[in-house]
């Protein structure tokens, strides 16, 4: 089996085709139809990925991802939005969403996305050494357990956020392009138009840089991309 995928969807119709057509990708499925539903089987099943819709009853996707992510819960979450709406994105990507769907979607188009964020995820643990410290200025990344420290203090940021970072921090005084760095964080295999990378770097702004507004580590080179800067390019 590939792995646990917990789908949660009001639409007992869509619950049925998705879980059908991952169950014939060799994945497990566990469906759920409302929120409450949804943080019950999260503690018990401890899924390798969430399928989460943004409307549901109980409470909506919104403050499903807000919660588990306020417990320490790293699982990889896909939002599906009906609404076509940037807003709604944004904010489930702010929340802590990996990535989004909007309705209606492929299958197919799904079934990529969710193979993709688990490819990215399997990466990350191959990777992990109990050893690895990355130490750049006054920032130090460890590999193992996901964490930032910054001046000696621990920074809560989610696994996506970490990547991020990690990555910027790797090719710090190289500028990324986006397409590069959607591709490398997302999979996304052809250039696409989207805000998910835009969030990521504002939401990772607010927690690691003393203003925001201006971005002491993070660097935008508009029309190209980002890069990371520490005095001294230590």
């Amino acid at each position: 089996m590939r792995g646990k995928i917990l789908v949660v969807d009001d639409e007992e119709a869509l619950v049925r085709l998705l879980t059908y057509n991952l169950k014939k990708e060799g994945f497990i499925t566990i469906p759920a139809y409302d929120g409450v539903e949804a943080l019950q089987k999260i503690t018990e099943e401890k899924p390798d990925l969430i399928i989460l819709d943004l409307m549901l009853p109980g409470k909506d996707g919104l403050e499903i991802c807000r919660e588990v992510r306020a417990q320490g819960v790293k699982t990889p979450i896909i939002m599906l939005t009906a609404r076509d709406e940037e807003i709604d994105k944004v904010v489930g990507l702010e929340m802590g969403a990996d990535d989004y769907v909007t309705k209606p979607f492929s299958v197919r188009e799904l079934s990529a996305r969710v193979k993709a964020v688990l490819r990215r995820n399997r990466q990350m643990e191959e990777k992990a050494d109990a050893s690895s410290i990355i130490t750049v200025g006054e920032f130090a990344l460890k590999s193992e357990s996901y964490e930032v420290y910054y001046k000696d203090k621990l920074l809560e940021l989610t696994l996506k956020e970490y990547e991020l970072l990690e990555l910027l921090i790797k090719n710090r005084g190289r500028v990324l392009k986006r397409d590069y760095l959607l591709q490398v964080l997302w999979d996304y295999a052809e250039p696409v138009n989207t805000r998910v990378l835009d969030v990521h770097i504002s939401k990772l702004r607010e927690k690691i840089e003393p203003d925001s507004k201006n971005p002491r580590y993070i660097k935008t080179i508009r029309g190209v991309g980002y890069k990371f800067e520490v005095s001294g390019n230590a």
